[in-house]
Protein backbone atom coordinates (compact mmCIF):
# COMPACT_ATOMS: atom_id res chain seq x y z
CA UNK A 1 0.00 0.00 0.00
CA UNK A 2 2.74 2.49 0.99
CA UNK A 3 5.03 1.27 -1.79
CA UNK A 4 2.23 1.67 -4.31
CA UNK A 5 1.57 5.25 -3.16
CA UNK A 6 5.30 6.07 -3.36
CA UNK A 7 5.51 4.66 -6.88
CA UNK A 8 2.48 6.68 -7.97
CA UNK A 9 4.00 9.84 -6.48
CA UNK A 10 7.34 9.13 -8.19
CA UNK A 11 5.53 8.56 -11.48
CA UNK A 12 3.65 11.85 -11.16
CA UNK A 13 6.89 13.65 -10.28
CA UNK A 14 8.67 12.20 -13.33
CA UNK A 15 5.68 12.95 -15.57
CA UNK A 16 5.80 16.58 -14.42
CA UNK A 17 9.53 16.47 -15.06
CA UNK A 18 9.01 15.18 -18.61
CA UNK A 19 6.41 17.86 -19.29
CA UNK A 20 8.89 20.45 -18.01
CA UNK A 21 11.95 18.95 -19.74
CA UNK A 22 10.74 19.29 -23.33
CA UNK A 23 10.23 23.08 -23.38
CA UNK A 24 13.19 23.58 -21.06
CA UNK A 25 15.58 21.73 -23.36
CA UNK A 26 14.25 23.60 -26.40
CA UNK A 27 14.09 27.12 -24.94
CA UNK A 28 14.86 27.38 -21.22
CA UNK A 29 18.41 26.09 -21.18
CA UNK A 30 19.40 28.94 -23.52
CA UNK A 31 18.04 31.49 -21.07
CA UNK A 32 19.62 30.27 -17.84
CA UNK A 33 23.03 29.17 -19.17
CA UNK A 34 24.75 31.24 -21.86
CA UNK A 35 27.23 28.43 -22.56
CA UNK A 36 24.43 26.00 -23.34
CA UNK A 37 22.94 28.37 -25.90
CA UNK A 38 25.49 27.16 -28.44
CA UNK A 39 25.20 23.51 -27.43
CA UNK A 40 24.41 20.74 -29.87
CA UNK A 41 21.25 18.66 -29.99
CA UNK A 42 23.20 15.72 -28.58
CA UNK A 43 23.83 17.73 -25.43
CA UNK A 44 20.18 18.63 -25.17
CA UNK A 45 19.14 14.98 -25.43
CA UNK A 46 21.67 14.06 -22.76
CA UNK A 47 20.31 16.57 -20.24
CA UNK A 48 16.69 15.40 -20.51
CA UNK A 49 16.97 12.72 -17.75
CA UNK A 50 18.67 15.14 -15.36
CA UNK A 51 16.12 17.80 -16.19
CA UNK A 52 13.31 15.37 -15.40
CA UNK A 53 14.77 14.68 -11.94
CA UNK A 54 15.85 18.21 -11.10
CA UNK A 55 13.01 20.15 -12.70
CA UNK A 56 12.03 22.11 -9.54
CA UNK A 57 15.60 23.43 -9.22
CA UNK A 58 15.74 24.38 -12.90
CA UNK A 59 12.27 25.91 -13.03
CA UNK A 60 13.06 28.61 -10.47
CA UNK A 61 15.86 30.41 -12.38
CA UNK A 62 13.96 30.05 -15.64
CA UNK A 63 10.81 31.60 -14.18
CA UNK A 64 12.76 34.34 -12.36
CA UNK A 65 14.70 35.14 -15.52
CA UNK A 66 18.17 34.53 -14.10
CA UNK A 67 20.50 34.54 -17.08
CA UNK A 68 23.82 33.54 -15.57
CA UNK A 69 24.84 30.58 -13.54
CA UNK A 70 25.90 31.53 -10.02
CA UNK A 71 29.57 31.35 -9.16
CA UNK A 72 30.49 28.63 -6.73
CA UNK A 73 31.44 29.78 -3.27
CA UNK A 74 33.73 27.05 -2.01
CA UNK A 75 37.00 27.27 -0.07
CA UNK A 76 39.10 26.95 -3.22
CA UNK A 77 37.43 29.88 -4.98
CA UNK A 78 37.56 32.00 -1.82
CA UNK A 79 41.30 31.30 -1.49
CA UNK A 80 41.83 32.19 -5.15
CA UNK A 81 39.91 35.45 -4.71
CA UNK A 82 42.00 36.29 -1.63
CA UNK A 83 45.23 35.54 -3.50
CA UNK A 84 44.11 37.74 -6.38
CA UNK A 85 43.19 40.62 -4.07
CA UNK A 86 46.49 40.21 -2.19
CA UNK A 87 48.36 40.34 -5.50
CA UNK A 88 46.47 43.47 -6.48
CA UNK A 89 47.35 45.09 -3.15
CA UNK A 90 51.00 44.10 -3.56
CA UNK A 91 51.00 45.56 -7.07
CA UNK A 92 49.55 48.83 -5.82
CA UNK A 93 52.08 48.95 -2.98
CA UNK A 94 54.98 48.30 -5.37
CA UNK A 95 53.70 51.01 -7.74
CA UNK A 96 53.52 53.46 -4.84
CA UNK A 97 56.99 52.44 -3.72
CA UNK A 98 58.35 52.94 -7.25
CA UNK A 99 56.65 56.33 -7.40
CA UNK A 100 58.17 57.30 -4.05
CA UNK A 101 61.63 56.19 -5.15
CA UNK A 102 61.23 58.08 -8.41
CA UNK A 103 60.29 61.28 -6.59
CA UNK A 104 63.21 60.80 -4.17
CA UNK A 105 65.62 60.39 -7.10
CA UNK A 106 64.20 63.45 -8.84
CA UNK A 107 64.46 65.44 -5.63
CA UNK A 108 68.07 64.33 -5.07
CA UNK A 109 68.92 65.22 -8.69
CA UNK A 110 67.44 68.68 -8.22
CA UNK A 111 69.34 69.10 -4.95
CA UNK A 112 72.63 67.89 -6.46
CA UNK A 113 72.15 70.12 -9.49
CA UNK A 114 71.55 73.07 -7.21
CA UNK A 115 74.68 72.30 -5.17
CA UNK A 116 76.75 71.71 -8.32
CA UNK A 117 75.47 75.00 -9.70
CA UNK A 118 76.62 76.81 -6.56
CA UNK A 119 80.07 75.20 -6.68
CA UNK A 120 80.54 76.14 -10.31
CA UNK A 121 79.54 79.80 -9.76
CA UNK A 122 82.23 82.48 -9.60
CA UNK A 123 82.94 83.99 -6.15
Amino acid sequence: MIAEALLIMAGIYLLCGMVFAIPFVLVGVNKIDPHAARASWGFRVLIIPGTMFLWPLLARPWVLGIHETPEEDNPHRCAARNRASNRAEETMESKLEIGNRKSEIEQSLVTSAATNGKKGAAP
